[in-house]
C-alpha cells in the first residue's frame, strides 16, 4: 500500500462479538489522524471483529503496526457470511484497513487490559509548597499508545480525574471556595498541580473507561493542609467631585489631598501580611509599611508612589504579592477669576470659586469697597455666591486675598479684584446700577 494514506468515505459499518460483559468502547480521534474510530476493547482475547458492507463489491482486510497504514498487510482466514466479514480474532493493539471497494475503513483496536488501570494509594510531595504539589501514586495507569495512518505515535487520553477545593478570587473583595476538577492522559508523568489556597481533601479517580465499564477506581489522600497563600486587593479613592478642581481624572492620584482607602483579603494559609508604600516601582526604597489589612491614606505630597500588599504563611516559606497601584499626586496650580454674575442665570458663572490643583491648604477672605469682610472659607472646593446675610449684594467690584500652599511646597498669596456684573431680582426685572440691591456699605 502507498506509504501515506487519505480517508476516504466509509460505507460500512464495524462491530464486534464475544467481547464478553463489557461492551467496546469506540472514540472518534482527530481527522488528522486518517483514523475514522479507536476501539477500547476490555480484553481482545476471543473478541470478533465484523464489517458489513453495503455493496457487492470485494471486502479486503488489512492489519498495520506502529509502521503506519503504508506498511499494512493482507489478512487471510476472513470469514464472509453474506454482506458480513469477520476477524476471528482480533490482534491486540494492531491498526486495520478495510476496503470496500474504492472506500477505505480506518481504525486502531486497544487492548485495555495492556493498559489497566490500578490505584492503591496517593502521597503528597511537599518539596515546593508554594509553587508544586506533586503525588506519589502507588499503582499503574501508563499511556495507552495508537498510531495514526502515517504511523505517527499518540497517547489516548485516560481522563484521569484528580479531585480537590481551592480558593478562588472574584476580582472585588472575596476569596470562593471551588471544586477543581483535573484530568491526566496517564500517571507516566506523575501528578503535578498548583497547590491548592485552602485545606482540602484529594480524591484520584477514573479512568474514563472503566468508569464507562461502571468498574471506576477511586482512591483518597490523607487530608491536606496548605501551606500556600495568596492574596487579592481592592482599591477606593474619595471623590470630591469639585467641578473648580482640576486633576481628578487621571487614575489614582491627582489633585492632592488624594485619600485612598487600601483593602486586602488574603486566604486561609496567611498569618503575615503587610502593606508597602515605595517611590520606586520595583520596591527598592520602601517608607512606609503597615501590618494590617486596610489602610486609609491621604497623599499630600507631589509625586508618584507605589502600593502593594504582601502575605506569607508562618514559617515564612511562602508569599505572594498583590498588583502593584501607581499614585501620581500632581503638581499644584492656583488661578483667581475676576468676574461673576450672581442671580443672573442659575448655575451659569453664579458662584465665585478659584481654579485650583494639589493645594493641602487654602484660605480665602472677600472685602467690599470699604474693606468689610464679606466671605470667608478654607475649602478651594466652595466659594462665593454673591451674598452676604442671605442676600445678594450689589454689584461692582470687591476684592480677594487668597493664602494657600500646594502639594509640591509651592506657597500662594493672590490678590485680586473681582467684578459683579448685573443679576436677576426675584422676577421684577433686572438692576445694572447697583439700586435695589444690598448695600453692604453700612456694616
Amino acid at each position: 500500500m502507498a506509504a501515506a494514506l487519505a480517508l476516504l468515505s466509509v460505507r460500512g459499518q464495524v462491530s464486534f462479538t464475544d467481547e464478553g460483559q463489557y461492551s467496546v468502547i469506540e472514540v472518534t480521534p482527530e481527522m488528522s489522524t486518517g483514523l475514522n474510530k479507536i476501539f477500547v476493547v476490555y480484553n481482545t482475547q476471543g473478541v470478533k471483529m465484523n464489517y458489513t458492507a453495503t455493496s457487492n463489491e470485494e471486502v479486503t482486510w488489512y492489519s498495520y503496526d506502529t509502521r503506519g497504514g503504508g506498511y499494512a498487510e493482507p489478512i487471510s482466514g476472513i470469514t464472509h457470511a453474506g454482506a458480513v466479514t469477520t476477524l476471528s480474532q482480533v490482534l491486540p493493539n494492531t491498526g486495520y484497513i478495510i476496503e470496500e471497494g474504492t472506500d477505505r475503513y480506518y481504525c486502531w483496536v486497544v487492548n485495555y487490559a495492556d493498559y489497566y488501570l490500578e490505584l492503591n494509594d496517593m502521597f503528597y510531595n511537599n518539596e515546593s509548597p508554594c509553587s508544586l504539589l506533586s503525588f506519589n501514586i502507588d499503582g499503574h495507569a501508563s499511556s495507552i499508545l495508537y498510531y495514526d495512518i502515517n504511523g505517527h505515535r499518540l497517547v489516548l487520553d485516560r481522563e484521569i480525574k484528580l479531585q480537590y477545593n481551592t480558593l478562588v478570587w472574584d476580582d472585588s473583595t472575596h476569596w470562593q471556595e471551588k471544586e477543581v476538577i483535573e484530568t491526566f492522559a496517564s500517571l507516566d508523568q506523575g501528578v503535578d498541580i498548583t497547590p491548592p489556597l485552602c485545606n482540602t481533601e484529594f480524591t484520584l479517580s477514573g479512568d474514563r473507561f472503566l468508569e464507562q465499564w461502571g468498574i471506576g477506581e477511586t482512591i483518597e489522600g490523607e487530608y491536606f493542609y496548605t501551606h500556600a497563600v495568596g492574596c487579592g486587593a481592592n482599591v477606593v479613592q474619595e471623590d470630591r467631585g469639585n467641578s473648580n478642581e482640576r486633576g481628578l481624572d487621571s487614575g489614582l492620584g491627582g489633585s492632592a489631598p488624594v485619600h485612598i482607602v487600601f483593602t486586602g483579603y488574603p486566604t486561609d494559609a496567611v498569618v503575615y501580611r503587610v502593606w508597602e508604600m515605595s517611590t520606586d516601582p520595583d520596591f527598592m526604597n520602601i517608607v512606609l509599611q503597615y501590618n494590617q489589612d486596610e489602610v486609609d491614606y491621604t497623599f499630600n505630597d507631589w509625586g508618584t508612589y507605589y502600593m502593594r500588599y504582601m502575605v506569607a504563611n508562618a514559617e515564612g516559606t511562602c508569599e505572594a504579592y498583590s498588583d502593584v497601584y501607581t499614585i501620581t499626586v500632581s503638581e499644584s496650580e492656583l488661578v483667581c477669576p475676576n468676574i461673576f454674575s450672581p442671580g443672573s442665570t442659575e448655575g451659569v458663572n453664579d458662584v465665585w470659586k478659584v481654579s485650583y490643583k494639589s493645594l493641602v491648604e487654602f484660605h480665602c477672605w472677600i472685602y467690599n469697597r470699604w474693606g468689610n469682610l464679606v466671605c470667608e472659607f478654607t475649602d478651594p472646593g466652595s466659594g462665593w455666591d454673591g451674598t452676604y446675610r442671605g442676600k445678594l449684594v450689589d454689584t461692582g467690584v470687591y476684592y480677594y486675598v487668597v493664602t494657600a500652599l500646594g502639594s509640591d511646597g509651592v506657597k500662594y498669596k493672590k490678590r485680586g479684584d473681582i467684578s459683579i456684573l448685573r443679576y436677576k431680582r426675584g422676577g421684577e426685572g433686572t438692576s445694572g446700577d447697583g439700586s435695589g440691591g444690598v448695600d453692604t456699605g453700612g456694616f
